[in-house]
């Protein structure tokens, strides 16, 4: 018995230590989420209105010289940018990510993996460690895997940058991006967005022809060789944000969920060892009164 209740305190002592470490964890997070949604939030209605602004103004570039990053071709080549985080303990975070870069490739994209036309541009240590260990299946770029420690737009801008070059040089016909939507604390969505070609604006049933509502100053060519690579910065830094507000998040709810499990199993434990503590006590108490029963008799 008296093995029994030491085995019992050493796994209260030992669920409590875990207890503390998450709940210290969750704060970590809980800081470090609240910048995060500040800067994703901050930067999501002006990404998304010029994103909006550049579909409608692509829509309506009619072979056009800077119409480069709207024009769709046969789709040969495929670059898929999967964004996720450095470090785990945050739940399905970064499972849902990889998943649904993996399901957009099998349903779109299986053929040019097969012909090995499909490359894998991983950001955040956990998918780069996925596709890492499938190398068989995809080829894989690991230059970006560290960005998340610099998220300032001058820097992510190399990363885009280099995937505008690409695009516009023929190397690849379609680039996609797997990351996390940040919505709140407790949920996140793991979307696949096309970045390239920019995506063109469905028209109306019955409507022949969109019109962009825009007046160009200077001209329309000198200013969108400036306009969409800029637009298309701040879009690919969105995802990134967006991604890294959705990490601590994730991580917050998950850590949160430990150590309210972690404190339910203190509970059990503790009551598990009352329980053996006092049969223990029920026992030396009973062989006492035999005893002195024996010595009597």
């Amino acid at each position: 018995m008296g093995a029994n209740l030491k085995e019992v305190r050493e796994r209260i002592s030992s669920v409590t230590s875990t207890q503390q470490i998450t709940n210290a964890m969750k704060m970590v997070s809980a800081a470090k989420l609240r910048r995060a949604q500040m800067a994703i939030q901050q930067i999501r209605p002006y990404a998304d209105k010029l994103n909006e602004m550049l579909e409608n103004i692509l829509s309506n570039l009619e072979g056009d010289a800077s119409s480069t990053f709207g024009q769709e071709r046969p789709v040969n080549q495929v670059a898929i940018v999967v964004v996720t985080s450095n470090r785990g303990l945050c739940g399905a975070f970064n499972s849902n990510v990889i998943k649904a870069a993996v399901k957009k490739i099998d349903e779109k994209y299986a053929a040019q993996r097969d012909n090995g036309n499909l490359v894998v541009y991983c950001i955040g240590k956990k998918g780069n460690d996925y596709f890492k260990k499938r190398a068989k299946d995809y080829k894989l770029v690991s230059d970006y895997v560290n960005l998340f420690s610099d998220l300032s737009f001058d820097n992510v801008s190399t990363v885009s940058n280099r995937l505008m070059d690409i695009f516009k040089d023929g190397e690849f016909d379609a680039v996609e991006v797997s990351y996390g939507r940040f919505k709140n604390a407790a949920t996140q969505f793991a979307e696949v967005e096309q970045f390239l070609p920019v995506p063109k604006l469905e028209k109306e049933e019955g409507e022949t022809q969109m019109r962009a509502d825009y007046i160009f100053e200077p001209d329309k060519i000198t200013l969108l060789d400036h306009l969409i690579p800029s637009i298309l910065q701040t879009k690919f830094h969105k995802y990134l944000l967006d991604t890294h507000a959705s990490e601590h998040g994730a991580r917050m709810t998950s850590m949160n969920k430990a150590t309210d499990n972690a404190g339910e199993m203190i509970k059990e434990l503790k009551i598990t060892y009352n329980k053996a503590r006092q049969e223990a006590i029920t026992k030396e108490l009973s062989e006492i009164v035999g005893g002195a029963a024996a010595l009597e008799g």
